[in-house]
């Protein structure tokens, strides 16, 4: 009877410990935002594969005319960069919003293992 009793209360603990609302979603990722150390050591390398990109006929550039969609793609080539992601999660990301540039982000992300 003992063991019933204290099996129940484990499993309400563990119940209520899981269905907590502080507790973070597993799949969400908090990415590092550059310091301003980092950010001097990127931007000359994201400026010379972004000029590597003008040499490149086969190249097409994507819209990125808002300042939402530039600094999203700043972000994403940063945690390249930064290695918090990996080439393929930097180019599936890419492609969730553009899907048609799957060259352009392979050439980009071949551009920061060069330089």
């Amino acid at each position: 009877m003992k063991y019933k009793i204290l099996l129940a209360m484990f499993a309400a603990l563990i119940y209520t410990g899981c269905s907590s609302k502080n507790t973070p979603k597993v799949d969400q990722v908090i990415y590092e935002q550059p310091t301003p150390a980092k950010e001097a050591r990127f931007h000359p390398t994201m400026v010379k594969v972004a000029m590597s990109t003008k040499d490149n006929a086969n190249y097409n550039r994507m819209s990125l005319d808002t300042p939402e969609k530039k600094t999203w793609f700043k972000g994403l080539m940063y945690r390249l960069w930064d290695r918090q992601i990996t080439r393929s999660q930097f180019i599936a990301e890419g492609l969730s919003k553009y899907p048609k540039h799957r060259y352009e982000f392979q050439y980009i992300a071949n551009g920061f293992q060069r330089f």
